[in-house]
């Protein structure tokens, strides 16, 4: 276990909040001043080469946007041809109507937007209100993208007004992100990447190309429909005033695992293993509670992505209609393979159960072998009381403040842990003072801003202490974990390096209840 140890700096008291980070590029963790966010160049449009930002510049102040309103920042937002969104003091994500325009306040007032467009301009999706009512917006941000492409180059983010603009562009989709949030360019390119995941879950890389080859001016919303659903679960905090640690598992591109008995995990495994193993075709059974993952059983030589993981959690979350029967149904699990489908038999195990079974296959009729394999799994699984272990596993996950009680650290209000070796998450359950949405969005963003610094490629941050004026905020990446922890805010240093090794050693004692190892295979 590394140790912790806080007494080489000290931190300074001139500010309401106070920092001390080390710098991991120092052999001695020297304490480092600054900011270690990232570097725009003047005119704070980044691109693959930044010395075509003058062309980018030129491309923007020719494309002309109206704006509305009498502030000083808007008159000049005019005069240089540029729209500016106003933001609503105290306004959060609500539903939107889809008849508004992008000169709605309602609209312009929101945190984050999320648009994407085939590369004709065509648009596809927008997080708020109707695409159809964005369209010049459309043409604006698929001139900006032709514009630098012409250049031999590749926009990757804009900053103006106090807004992010961050673009990723991928072979026939365009994909943009406009954030108010505490997001860095690295975070929204993960959540579009997410995006772009979920769309090829329900439409291949290889039908897209083909697609797009005969008609570039496709309208791929009508292969789309129904898919909207997808998409706004997995952007569930930008869309609704829904409270979920769903985004840290995203912010650390790994999955959350529903803590169990190592006797209880094993069972499963084993029994998944044991009446699924002479199933041809057969290439992942997984099984999901409450957006984590109990088991994974997967054909030998093949594994499975977290980023596909997540797909599969997501379609899980956002459908309704798989409590009540058995379904058969095609998905893409990009990281596998973007060209082609697998077949899943998705069914619960009980009417009131919240264990969740896949059995994806490449075999397009093998529906009633893998229906008879669920039978039997549910059965033995009720026998050895295991589906009642998962029940109760599931209740407990509600009980946000047993957890940390049960750790035994009173000034911890909440973590995340993310071993190195694994794509999995410890994430604390969200309590007072974070269980309303001003102060989770509060709290996300001190996330968000401690693993930008700590995994910034150019220079990471091996310890970051910040004594804020609500919490007392660490971050700590050695060699085998990352440890993110939020303190009462009245916490001495002294507690602190007691408290995370106490902290730690808890994990490290639990590590197998809130960690898989290792996943068998059939």
């Amino acid at each position: 276990m590394a140790e912790f140890n806080l007494d080489a700096p000290t931190i300074s008291s001139n500010s309401t909040n106070s920092t001390v980070y080390f710098d991991a590029c120092s052999d001695q963790g020297d304490a480092v001043s600054g900011s270690s966010e990232e570097n725009l160049n003047g005119h704070g449009i980044v691109t693959d080469r930044e010395e075509n930002t003058n062309v980018v510049g030129a491309a923007i102040s020719q494309t002309s946007c109206s704006s509305t309103g009498t502030t000083d920042e808007e008159q000049q937002a005019e005069s240089t041809n540029t729209t500016v969104l106003k933001p609503l003091h105290g306004q959060h994500s609500v539903e939107i109507d889809p008849s508004i325009t992008s000169q709605d306040p309602t609209w312009r007032g929101q945190k984050k937007h999320i648009f994407i467009l085939s590369e004709a301009g065509k648009p596809i999706y927008s997080l708020h209100g109707n695409e159809d009512k964005l369209a010049i917006l459309f043409g604006i941000i698929q001139a900006l993208v032709s514009f630098v492409e012409n250049s031999q180059d590749v926009i990757t983010s804009i900053r103006a007004k106090g807004i992010l603009f961050v673009f990723m562009v991928k072979s026939n989709l365009i994909f943009v992100a406009a954030s108010r949030s505490s997001m860095s360019v690295s975070q929204l390119q993960m959540q579009l990447n997410d995006v772009h995941n979920q769309i090829l879950s329900t439409l291949t890389y290889s039908q897209l190309s083909k697609i797009f080859r005969q008609r570039k001016n496709f309208d791929l919303r009508r292969l789309l429909e129904g898919s909207e659903r997808l998409i706004n679960n997995l952007l569930l905090n930008d869309s609704s005033k829904k409270i979920t640690n769903n985004v840290f598992a995203f912010l650390t591109n790994s999955i959350r695992i529903l803590p169990l008995q190592t006797s209880v995990r094993s069972s499963i495994a084993q029994t998944i293993k044991e009446n699924c193993s002479k199933i041809k075709n057969l290439v992942f059974a997984i099984m999901i509670a409450q957006n984590r993952l109990i088991s994974l059983v997967q054909m030998k030589k093949y594994s499975i992505h977290q980023a596909d993981l997540r797909i599969i959690i997501n379609l899980i979350e956002c459908s309704e209609s798989f409590k009540t029967s058995e379904n058969w149904t095609p998905i893409c699990l990009p990281k596998f393979d973007m060209n082609g489908y697998l077949h899943a038999h998705v069914s619960y195990l009980e009417e009131n159960s919240p264990a969740c079974l896949l059995l994806l296959s490449v075999d397009r009729d093998a529906f009633f072998t893998l229906s008879e394999a669920k039978r039997s799994i549910t059965e033995k699984l009720k026998r050895s009381q295991c589906i009642e272990s998962i029940n109760e596993a599931v209740k407990q996950t509600t009980r946000g403040r047993h957890q940390l009680n049960s750790i035994g650290i009173p000034e911890l209000r909440h973590f995340l842990y993310k071993p190195k070796s694994a794509a999995q998450l410890l994430c604390s359950e969200i309590v007072s003072p974070y269980n309303s949405l001003t102060e989770f969005e509060r709290l996300e963003a001190i996330y968000c801003d401690l693993l930008e610094r700590v995994r910034n490629s150019k220079r990471p941050l091996k310890l970051i202490l910040e004594t804020r004026s609500d919490e007392v905020a660490l971050a700590w990446s050695t060699e085998y974990y990352e440890l993110f922890v939020i303190f009462d805010p009245l916490t001495q240093k002294s507690s602190v390096t007691k408290d995370v090794d106490k902290l730690i050693k808890w994990i490290e004692k639990e590590y197998d209840t809130y960690f898989i190892r290792t996943h068998p295979t059939f």
